[in-house]
């Protein structure tokens, strides 16, 4: 995979994550608010039918409290209760029931066929005994009984919320009850539009990662687009700048042959020809013409020697053996005596710590950043003093040039299109290496420093 794909893939997993995260956390507490919401609406609705059931109660207990509070028992008064509590009803499936103290059905107005039955071994789908349940109740003073019954207009046994009185003068357990399916209908309809909410919530926070992520990727493409725009323009760049190096390093070596090296060429081969002619003359003069001749020949001999040197200095410009046969340190010493000889200006080395473990190509783009700041200072600094530096240390070595010429404006420099190119030759050496270059300039002097570790390769 490539960097940028990494750089764009770790800019995505994060922003994944973190609304992958949020959703977790909308589902969890949007589930818990709507358990919390059912509950509280199932509590309300319950606790509304009971009152209802209570009042039911009491005014079945008000139509019969007549019959009820004459003390009479006998089998006309029980059957006008019966009567009248038949005849009240409330809703499609709202009714009251009577039963005895041990569970025979004395009246239902929607199940007759249970009338006259001893139910008190009946037991629901899930085994419950539902009559026992309904008369502990009653014997306990009254009150609401949750149990499953047959509700007769489905004939479908669901929950049903009761609520029976005893009536102990009589022997009987009176009581109606409300079917809880229109209650279970009514909830299962708002927790599925809770599930609905949810799930609409779900689709938004995917939407929002889906598109959050596409415009990350999109952003990482354009900006990839761009920096390979702005890549290929500097690669552009250096090229034409490496082609400009290039040609200035061939007319550089093309003067210094034709302007020294040629020119003494030249020189001494007139001079050879001289001497030839002097030695093929009269033989009345070839004792004087011999003097003459060995005058020119060791003129020569100084010419060559000078050519020699000229050679060995285009020689170790282009890539120095001393460098390669004693180090760099060594080298750099012997740059800033040749320097100092040809320029005269005074150079002061030093060298300190452990220098000997770079690699060659630091020893080479160190020795080259040095050779180019002294051919700056020599050409644009005006310096009277010069001091290298070369100090090794336990993260790598650090070259220092520095002089007390008249500076520059770096800033200036490094924009201008057809200044600076030393500088910007050292700053890409270091590049290429992993390398630091630190340039301070001021009226009173100029700082060049180059840092490389000693983990270069």
């Amino acid at each position: 995979m490539k960097l940028r794909l990494k750089v764009i893939f770790l800019a995505i997993t994060p922003l994944i994550l973190a609304l992958c995260a949020i959703a977790l956390a909308v589902w969890h507490q949007s589930a818990l608010l709507a358990t919390q919401q059912k509950a509280a609406i199932e509590e309300a609705y319950l606790a509304s039918k009971e009152a209802e059931l209570k009042h039911y109660v009491t005014l079945a207990s008000h139509s019969i409290a007549h019959l009820y509070d004459s003390g009479r028992r006998d089998v006309a008064t029980l059957a006008e209760a019966k009567r009248i509590l038949a005849s009240l009803s409330f809703g499609d499936d709202g009714y009251f029931f009577v039963y005895d103290m041990r569970g025979n059905s004395l009246m239902h107005p929607r199940q007759p066929e249970l009338v006259g039955r001893n139910l008190y071994e009946m037991r629901d789908s899930a085994g419950n005994p539902t009559l026992q349940r309904l008369l502990a109740r009653a014997r306990a003073g009254g009150g609401l009984e949750r149990y499953q019954w047959v509700k007769p207009s489905t004939r479908q046994e669901v929950a049903k919320l009761g609520y029976v009185v005893p009536m102990e003068r009589w022997g009987w357990m009176m009581g109606t009850g409300i079917y809880l399916d229109d209650v279970e209908r009514a909830l299962a309809k708002i927790d599925a539009q809770q599930r609905g909410n949810i799930q609409k919530t779900m689709l938004w926070i995917a939407a929002i990662a889906i598109l959050s992520a596409l415009a990350v990727g999109f952003s990482g493409l354009a900006l990839n687009i761009s920096e390979s725009r702005v890549a290929d323009a500097k690669l552009k760049a250096l090229a034409q700048r490496v082609v400009e190096s290039q040609e200035e390093e061939r007319a550089r070596l093309s003067r210094d042959l034709h302007d020294g090296i040629s020119q003494w060429l030249v020189s001494i081969k007139l001079q050879i020809e001289a001497g030839i002619e002097r030695l093929s003359g009269q033989p009345s003069q070839q004792e004087e013409q011999k003097m003459r001749a060995l005058a020119v020949f060791e003129h020569t001999a100084g010419q060559l020697n000078k050519v020699l040197g000229e050679v060995r200095r285009i020689s170790h410009n282009l890539r120095p053996a001393v460098l390669d046969d004693i180090g760099l340190a060594p080298a750099l010493a012997h740059l800033a005596e040749e320097f100092q000889h040809n320029s005269g200006m005074p150079v002061q080395f030093a060298a300190e710590g452990s220098t000997e473990r770079l690699p060659e190509v630091a020893n080479t783009v160190l020795f080259r950043i040095a050779q180019e700041a002294l051919t700056n200072i020599e050409r644009h600094a005006h310096a009277g003093r010069i001091a290298i530096t070369l100090a090794g240390g336990a993260d790598g070595v650090t070259l220092a040039i520095a002089d007390d010429g008249v500076g520059f404006d770096a800033a200036g420099i490094a924009q201008h299109p057809k200044r600076g190119i030393g500088l910007r030759n050292m700053m890409e050496r270091m590049e290429a290496i992993g390398g630091r270059l630190e340039l301070d300039s001021s009226p009173g002097g100029t700082t060049v420093r180059a840092h490389v570790n000693k983990d270069v390769t």
